[in-house]
């Protein structure tokens, strides 16, 4: 069986490094071999949020890098839809994975429907029910075109149900769980908290990146205000993604002695060590609140809804929009929060070896 994994943007590196590696063991049995061609659309083309992770996570080099990044949503979407259209023809996969919300998914996923290949979701069913958001309608398409929708959660098998869509649909667990329970103690071996000059529990991590925050002068401006005053009681470590870079030049970002440590975009295994110590992360990132539910710590989002409600109902995620005085009143009943410790909403860490079984029994 011959499958086309298409990724262009770190949590997809991330969750394909857990299928690729479920792959390589079951090949290692020798029975049916499955052979997987990575094309890397190039839609993250930072050095150290994308080549570092397929170095960290020992995913294979990229059979084909598409090199297209930096345009608008249509055009870099019309690019790729393009270039796959060629790839696909070329390859002939028995099946194209695509995965997550990002424009490499609704590209991917259109161009196989089109040319009649099936497509794979994985990461299906999710909701945000924010049409303002372009993952929310790359994942929507995604879904309606693809052949199997793998659903990491009950709640999202439910979102397509309400939708219409019962057939082909699985529920298989959360790949970034896999992720999760495999590369932690990976971490923990290769970087010491010292590297960043924090102790356990004794830093916040900060991460923000989404147009909705990055491209609204009030929302950011908000947000920034909230860390700033955050900053006075604990240290925050901020992994500055290159659009937030620009917004915070020229802004003060020293708060009072304990201060914003801005530090340059961290590879995942830095960010996994990051995470997993963490007093309490904020952040606008999907993945990142997963990350800090699999860790056990609590989690401020800094955006009006979650596509992880879970994380919300289990009481380590409180969502706080942009607004400073939600996310400073969230920050003060930290510890107040009402966590549940016995869920496992994402599975049992074995969604990767589901997925691949599911796809050979679907040829």
């Amino acid at each position: 069986m011959k499958l086309v994994t298409i990724v262009g943007a770190r949590p997809q590196f991330i969750k394909a490094a857990t299928v690729s590696r479920a792959i390589r063991e079951h090949n290692r049995r020798g029975i049916a071999p499955v052979e997987e061609i990575i094309v890397h659309t190039g839609q993250h083309f930072d050095e150290n949020m994308s080549k570092v992770f397929f170095d960290e996570l020992e995913i294979p080099r990229p059979d084909c890098n598409l090199d297209i990044a930096s345009l608008s949503h249509g055009a870099m979407t019309g690019r790729m839809l393009e270039a796959l259209e060629a790839v696909l023809l070329e390859q002939k996969p028995h099946w194209v994975l695509v995965y997550g919300d990002t424009n490499s998914t609704l590209a991917g996923a259109l161009a196989a429907a089109k040319l009649h290949f099936p497509c794979a979701h994985i990461e299906a069913g999710l909701r945000s029910y924010n049409m303002r958001m372009p993952e929310e309608i790359n994942r929507i398409v995604a879904d309606r075109v693809s052949t199997l929708l793998f659903c990491p959660t009950t709640q999202a098998v439910e979102n397509l149900r309400r939708e219409g869509m019962t057939e082909n649909v699985r529920l298989v667990g959360d790949v970034m769980y896999d992720a999760a329970l495999h590369y932690k103690a990976v971490a923990r071996k290769r970087y010491a908290l010292a590297r960043w000059n924090v102790e356990p529990k004794r830093y916040v991590l900060c991460t923000v990146h989404r147009a909705e925050n990055t491209d609204d002068p009030a929302r950011f401006g908000q947000i920034c205000e909230a860390l700033q005053t955050v900053a006075r009681e604990v240290p925050i470590v901020f992994p500055v993604h290159p659009r937030t870079r620009k917004l915070l030049d020229g802004k003060a970002v020293d708060a009072g002695g304990r201060g914003l440590r801005l530090i340059d975009p961290v590879s995942y295994l830095e960010m996994v060590r990051l995470e997993s110590d963490a007093l309490a992360i904020l952040t606008d990132s999907g993945g990142v609140q997963k990350e800090a539910f699999f860790n056990q710590v609590p989690c401020l989002t800094l955006r009006d809804e979650t596509e992880w409600v879970e994380t919300v109902e289990l009481g380590w995620n409180t969502l706080c929009g942009a607004n400073s005085d939600r996310i400073i009143e969230a920050w003060k009943g930290l510890s107040k929060m009402r966590q549940i410790d016995s869920a496992s909403p994402y599975g049992d860490g074995e969604a990767s070896v589901v997925t691949v079984k599911e796809l050979l029994k679907s040829r």
